[in-house]
C-alpha cells in the first residue's frame, strides 16, 4: 500500500515506470480518483493539473486556484483536459470547492512521487522536515513534513510525519521507492541513526554524509578526541555574500582503525565556520562535526565540504515556500489539504528551477505576465 501512513491510505505507490513517465498527465492518470463515481463533472487529472499551473502562476490557496481556473480561457482548459459539454462545446472549468475537496482527498504520498524529479544518478540528496505551522488545529498540532530534495532546489518527493512521532520514523519509508545507488545521501543531526547508515549503504547502495551534534553524545565526544591538530588534510575557503563574510576550514581524518563506533564510517570531518557580518561587525565561531562512508580517495576535504553545505539546499526550498509562497501563514488544515498544497508548491519550485529562474519570486512575476499559457508550457502540456 502507499506509504503515506499518517491517515488512510487511497491507493497504491507509483511504481518507477509510473513515475518515470514521459508526461504530466499521465503520470497523475495513475492516482485513483477518490470521488464517488456518481456526480462526477471534472476528471480527477484535469483538476489536478488546474492546480499544478495555478500555482506557478502565484495562486496559493484553494480560492486562488478556482480564481485562475474561473478566468482561464476555452484553449487553456481544452489544454488541461477539461471536458467540453452542451451543443456548443463549451468548456467549464473546475470551481474552488471542487479543486478543494480533491487535494484534501487524494492521495498524498502518491501526488507527492508523480509531482517529484527522479534521482537516481544524482550527486546529492538532502533530507529534511517541515511544519506547516498554519495547518495547526485545536485538537492536532501543525502538519511536520518530511521532504527529499536535490542539488538545484528540485524535490523527490514528501511524506508526512505522523503525529506524536519524528521524523526518523519516516526516513527510510521515504526514500524506500527510489534508486539511490551511488547517491550522497545528507542529513541534519536529528538522522545520524545507526540503522540509517547501514540501511543506505546495505540496501541501497548509497552513501551517506551525517552531522553529529550532542544529540548523540558518546559518538560526539569520541570526534572531539580524535587528534585534529595533526591533520594535514586540510581545505579553506573564503566567500562573502548575504551581508557577510564567511572563512571555513574542512579537515578530514580517515577514521576507519580508530575504533568509531558507526556502520561503514570511513572518515570524520571537522568543519569551523568564522562569520563576519559586514552591517554589524559582529564575529561568530561555529563547529561541525561530519561522518561519511566515502573514503578518502572518493572525497577530499573540498568534496566534503561541498556536501556539508549542499544540505543547506533543502533549506532554501523551506524558506522559499514561507517567504515567497506564504506557506506558514496558510490557513489550510483539513484532511490532506497541507500535504497536497506543499507538494504543488515545491512542484511550482523544481518547475522554474528547471526552466532556469534563479529566483522563484522573480520567476513568478514572470508567469504572471502570461500565466494561461507559460505554466502550461513550463510543464510540458500538449
Amino acid at each position: 500500500m502507499c506509504r503515506q501512513s499518517a491517515t488512510v491510505c487511497l491507493t497504491k505507490s507509483p511504481t518507477a515506470a509510473q513515475r518515470a513517465a514521459h508526461g504530466i498527465a499521465e503520470r497523475l492518470g495513475v492516482i485513483r480518483d477518490p470521488r464517488d463515481r456518481r456526480g462526477r463533472r471534472h476528471a480527477l487529472v484535469a483538476v489536478l493539473l488546474t492546480a499544478c499551473c495555478a500555482v506557478p502562476a502565484g495562486a496559493c490557496s484553494y480560492l486562488a486556484i478556482g480564481q485562475w481556473a474561473r478566468h482561464a480561457p476555452q484553449d487553456t482548459l481544452a489544454r488541461l483536459g477539461v471536458r467540453a459539454a452542451g451543443p456548443l462545446g463549451v468548456r467549464r472549468a473546475p470551481s474552488g470547492s471542487t479543486i478543494r475537496r480533491i487535494l484534501t482527498l487524494v492521495c498524498p504520498g502518491g501526488l507527492a512521487d508523480l509531482l517529484g524529479c527522479d534521482p537516481a544518478g544524482a550527486r546529492t540528496l538532502a533530507v529534511d522536515g517541515k511544519c506547516a505551522r498554519g495547518s495547526r488545529t485545536d485538537a492536532a498540532p501543525a502538519a511536520h513534513l518530511l521532504s527529499a530534495v536535490l542539488t538545484g532546489g528540485r524535490t523527490v518527493s514528501q511524506l508526512r510525519v505522523p503525529d506524536k512521532t519524528t521524523e526518523v520514523t519516516r526516513f527510510t519509508r521515504l526514500l524506500a521507492p527510489f534508486d539511490l545507488a551511488g547517491v550522497v545521501v545528507t542529513s541534519n543531526a536529528l538522522h545520524t541513526h545507526r540503522d540509517h547508515a547501514r540501511w543506505l549503504v546495505e540496501e541501497k547502495k548509497a552513501h551517506y554524509v551525517l552531522v553529529v551534534e550532542r544529540n548523540r553524545p558518546t559518538l560526539h565526544d569520541a570526534l572531539r578526541s580524535l587528534p585534529w591538530k595533526q591533520v594535514t588534510a586540510r581545505r579553506y575557503e573564503r566567500e562573502s555574500g548575504h551581508g557577510r563574510r564567511e572563512t571555513r576550514s574542512v579537515r578530514t581524518l580517515t577514521v576507519t582503525d580508530l575504533g568509531l563506533n558507526f556502520p561503514h564510517v570511513a572518515q570524520a570531518a571537522k568543519i569551523h565556520r568564522h562569520r563576519t557580518d559586514l552591517k554589524t561587525g559582529k564575529i561568530t565561531h561555529e563547529t561541525v562535526y561530519t561522518i561519511t562512508d566515502l573514503p578518502a580517495r572518493a572525497a577530499s576535504p573540498q568534496i566534503i565540504g561541498q556536501l556539508a553545505r549542499s544540505q543547506w539546499g533543502i533549506e532554501a526550498v523551506h524558506h522559499v515556500r514561507d517567504t515567497t509562497f506564504s506557506e506558514d501563514a496558510s490557513k489550510i488544515r483539513t484532511g490532506h489539504g497541507p500535504e497536497s498544497m506543499a507538494t504543488l508548491r515545491s512542484f511550482a519550485i523544481s518547475t522554474l528551477r528547471t526552466a532556469g529562474h534563479r529566483g522563484i519570486a522573480s520567476g513568478l512575476r514572470e508567469v504572471s505576465y502570461t500565466p494561461f499559457t507559460r505554466p502550461l508550457n513550463l510543464i510540458g502540456l500538449p
